[in-house]
């Protein structure tokens, strides 16, 4: 072999050892993949979704409408010309005085005296309402004052015995509370006091020869006529 011919031979077989002896680029390490293997974890959705049964956190439109409020102010009592189906009494017969002190009044309040016939009654009979509005305390107190009033009348003028405790009955449309005692208990026919109170409004009734039951559903028809 001639010289640069072993030369050649042996500049090869220097760069095959130099090739052999240099290391492969490092891979990625282990167990963690490589970018191209990631795939992105799926963004969850802002508003989750609603299983059945469950309500939506967004209130419908039935839920924010707001309600327009009834057309309620303060009421009212008036002298009614027919009351629960009952014409309003006049002439000489009537009361002219006052037979019960109404309590304390004041500007913007007022007072209601009125009688009424039944058919087949005598004036004695007449039933007598008074009712007073605008009532600056609480009219359960003015309904037990006007009570208190009418009981005195009522034994001065043909009713006996002692007055039963109040029991309460329907008040009808006009809400509130009512409640009816008889003088005396224990007897039918019997005299019936009855009286009705709600926010700003208090009245009372004396119902001769009756029931509890019949003077407070006809007490309560009286009312939603004295009251507006």
């Amino acid at each position: 072999m001639s010289r640069r011919a072993a030369l050649a031979t042996a500049a090869a077989l220097a760069a095959l050892s130099l090739t052999a002896c240099v290391p492969e680029e490092a891979g990625p390490t282990a167990g963690a993949p490589s970018s191209a293997a990631v795939t992105p974890a799926p963004t969850p959705s802002a508003a989750p979704s609603t299983s059945p049964g469950t309500p939506s956190a967004t209130p419908s439109a039935a839920a924010t409408k707001t309600a327009k409020p009834s057309p309620t102010g303060p009421r009212k009592v008036v002298e009614a010309s027919i009351a629960g189906g009952l014409a309003l009494a006049v002439g000489p017969d009537t009361l002219t005085d006052v037979p019960v002190d109404p309590g304390e009044m004041r500007d913007g309040m007022q007072f209601v005296q009125a009688e009424y016939d039944r058919p087949g009654k005598s004036a004695a009979r007449h039933i007598l309402v008074l009712a007073v509005d605008n009532v600056p305390e609480d009219p359960n107190k003015r309904r037990e004052h006007l009570w208190r009033g009418l009981i005195d009348y009522a034994l001065q003028t043909g009713s006996t015995g002692a007055p039963t405790t109040a029991e309460p009955y329907a008040p009808g449309p006009l809400g509130g509370s009512l409640e009816c005692l008889s003088l005396p208990a224990g007897t039918t026919p019997t005299d019936v006091i009855c009286g009705w109170a709600d926010a700003t409004t208090a009245g009372v009734a004396l119902i001769p020869a009756t029931t509890p039951t019949e003077a407070a559903r006809l007490f309560a028809a009286i009312r939603a006529d004295v009251e507006k």
